[in-house]
């Protein structure tokens, strides 16, 4: 019996190259599947859940927006039966209790605290029930990441005012700005005609995949601070709020013909004038992930003119305004990043509208028609 040639079991020619090449990328496909494991561990280890962010959301047709998913859990978040984080709330309405309604975007929703209890809108009920220990009160958090006042706006008719709220807070997000520059840059040939808050198919299932896009557009972001004036938008600060300015009045005003309080406040973020220009750099780099067309001046010019048409409309659509822009340390103890508090932060946040809520003459006599006798 002869011995076979050990060589003519191994594949020669383009047979051997298919078999390394197959073999490369069931080896690349095994690495990809052993990360996204171990990132959705590490999502585990922060957060209790191997779910990201994602599943929080569901579209509401007759909104044509993202919703929060009734009874959703991720992490720290958890969102009650009717699509809101928070506790749940007694229906109908128990007529002796004041429920305040937030509306706003992720700085009211606070995806980045350490739990429910931390976020500002459940904190400024707590301080006023301490306050007041003989009226009951409660909240809707209408906060939603993405969120802008036209957004607001719709959920109000819809899912805000069936839950009878008697006051309504608003700290309008920075969406609107970013949206409203984002065109203008369109317009000039510095962005593409599409949303950055599009998510591709992949990042929609894969955190690993999630997570490097992310990262990939801080990078992004923190080089964007030393683009060239060429790459720069041309900004005229004073031209901004065309949509904001109308359509934060419409939400006082639809407010106001529900016979309801409100309450607006401006909005704080770390960047400030009076930093210094790398202080200004680390906390303008979140910003820059969604107008990195913006130079620090202009991000600086843009939040300034929003926050001055909030104190435009608030007296003209009388409504309360709550001055939070430069009440709250613009530090990274306070915040996240540019926007985004910290727990420190939305503390703060709590204490200056609950304050101002306090001191109100109108919320002050609607507190007390609540009073237990």
């Amino acid at each position: 019996m002869s011995m076979s040639d050990p060589s003519e079991s191994v594949p020669s020619g383009p047979w051997r190259w298919f078999s390394i090449l197959l073999l490369t990328m069931l080896l690349v496909a095994a690495a990809i599947l052993i990360t996204e494991g171990l990132v959705r561990a590490r999502q585990w280890l922060k957060s209790g859940t191997f779910s990201g962010y994602a599943d929080l959301y569901v579209n509401d047709a007759s909104l044509g927006l993202p919703v929060l998913r009734p009874l959703a859990h991720v992490g720290n978040i958890n969102v009650n039966s009717k699509g809101f984080r928070g506790p749940e709330l007694a229906e109908p309405k128990p007529e002796d209790v004041v429920r305040i309604a937030f509306l706003g975007a992720s700085t009211t929703f606070c995806a980045e605290v350490s739990g429910d209890s931390a976020v500002w809108p459940n904190q400024v009920v707590e301080i006023l029930r301490q306050r007041f220990p003989a009226t009951r009160f409660d909240f809707v958090n209408g906060g939603v990441p993405g969120y802008t006042l036209a957004s607001s706006r719709r959920q109000l008719e819809k899912s805000i005012l069936p839950m009878k709220p008697d006051l309504i807070v608003v700290l309008p997000g920075t969406n609107d700005l970013s949206g409203e520059v984002r065109d203008m840059a369109i317009a000039q040939g510095l962005a593409k005609p599409s949303s950055p808050a599009d998510q591709s198919w992949l990042a929609r299932r894969s955190l690993l995949w999630e997570l490097l896009a992310k990262n990939l557009r801080v990078i992004e972001a923190q080089h964007s601070a030393g683009q060239a004036e060429g790459a720069r938008l041309k900004l005229n600060a004073t031209a901004l709020g065309g949509e904001f300015g109308p359509n934060l009045a419409a939400v006082l005003k639809e407010a106001v013909a529900h016979s309801l309080r409100v309450a607006v406040a401006t909005f704080p973020t770390q960047l400030r004038r009076q930093q210094s220009a790398d202080e200004q750099r680390r906390a303008s780099v979140s910003a820059f992930v969604y107008m990195p067309f913006m130079s620090i001046d202009d991000l600086l010019a843009g939040y300034a003119r929003h926050n001055e048409i909030v104190r435009q409309l608030a007296p003209a659509q009388g409504a309360l305004l709550i001055e939070a822009e430069n009440a709250i340390p613009g530090d990274p103890a306070y915040f996240v990043d540019t926007v985004h508090f910290t727990d420190k932060g939305s503390r703060a946040m709590a204490e200056i509208v609950a304050a101002a809520l306090a001191a109100d003459p109108a919320t002050a006599r609607l507190i007390e028609s609540r009073r237990q006798r």
